[in-house]
């Protein structure tokens, strides 16, 4: 059968990932260098598309692409008999943001035809590719400057663009995707450890995913120098030019407005309820009763796309430092993408 075709193809893809990520650049063979010099053509296109942020993106699907997973994951679904064109219109803010997508349509016994971000527009094809070469030519798909010829649409784009889609794929089955986010309640009692490892879900990818911890609770006596502290390790970000930029704008902002915030040179915490924050600012509230949180949660739940908390808060929250890492099971603005399909 294609399927298993296809998922071998996947196996053998996350393993060429991984032997890729092993060397240095000048150990590489033929097809390993095509990669890497893709990997520096997205860099210069997008500078936000960091060659260590593209390689993490490739590390966390590496890791996904082994068969025990993937078969786990598509045993709660139905794979199409006749195969659907399935429009996507992907999105670009960080690096394959859009691959899950692809490989979810593929499973599901269809076909994706697919519309780039002009942001990320390199790894994905070649993946494809691969992909396709690795599974003996059983994953068809297509790439598109403008989408014709489909049957239903997965669309992702800002809460304005949104709109626009919904109208334009009215006729069509869809799933039309907004702007999120994501929160981090802290209990007060978490280790320097796990502070750092909210670093991680914070700073990643500049901040610019909708899994990036952008809103933090934390208790009435909770000091906040304590983040700062545990910020460090991402001290270097302010290097980057294009975040830089929106540092300095918004602390101009904020100066000239006499608004109070915290600022530690690489990023600020300002107290304020607002959900997002601006990129380089991350807002905070604190709290002393966690129904405050709970009551936040529930008037804001179509915005939040994660929550970040110990366990034992009981708010359906994930680790500390594994906003970055959502599995096969996990889907963009938690709409089952492989339950969409099945119904196509």
């Amino acid at each position: 059968m294609a399927i298993e075709n296809q998922i071998l193809g996947l196996c053998k893809l996350g393993d060429f990932i991984t032997e890729f990520l092993k060397k240095e650049p000048g150990f590489y063979n033929e097809v390993e260098s095509e990669l890497d010099a893709l990997l520096r053509k997205s860099q210069i296109e997008n500078s936000w598309f960091t060659i260590e942020n593209q390689k993490f993106a490739m590390k966390q699907w590496a890791d996904l692409l082994n068969e025990e997973g993937i078969k786990k994951w598509l045993s709660n679904y139905q794979i199409a008999k006749i195969p659907k064109k399935i429009g996507l219109i992907l999105a670009g803010n960080i690096p394959m943001v859009g691959f899950h997508d692809v490989i979810s349509v593929v499973l599901s016994g269809n076909i994706p035809v697919i519309k780039l971000s002009s942001k990320d527009k390199r790894v994905i094809p070649f993946l494809l590719k691969k992909w396709n070469e690795f599974s003996d030519g059983n994953v068809n798909y297509e790439l598109v400057e403008k989408l014709e010829n489909y049957d239903a649409v997965i669309a992702t784009g800002s809460n304005n663009t949104a709109r626009y889609l919904e109208y334009y794929f009215k006729d069509y089955l869809s799933i039309i995707r907004k702007n999120r986010t994501t929160i981090a309640v802290l209990k007060g009692d978490e280790t320097d450890a796990e502070l750092q490892l909210l670093a991680e879900d914070i700073f990643r990818y500049f901040g610019l995913g909708c899994r990036n911890v952008t809103r933090i609770f934390i208790p009435s006596d909770f000091k906040i120098d304590r983040l700062f502290e545990n910020f460090l390790n991402f001290k270097e970000i302010i290097n980057h030019h294009q975040y830089a930029n929106n540092y300095e704008y918004n602390r101009a902002i904020y100066l000239l407005n006499q608004e109070q915030f915290w600022d530690n040179n690489f990023v600020m915490l300002k107290e304020d309820e607002k959900l997002f924050s601006p990129l380089s600012v991350i807002n905070f509230s604190r709290y002393s009763d966690l129904d405050e949180v709970r009551g936040f949660i529930k008037i804001n739940q179509e915005n939040i796309q994660a929550i970040v908390a110990k366990p034992e808060l009981g708010l359906d929250s994930i680790n500390f430092g594994e906003a970055q890492n959502p599995g096969l099971e996990t889907y963009a603005d938690n709409v089952d993408t492989m339950k969409f399909l099945e119904v196509v």
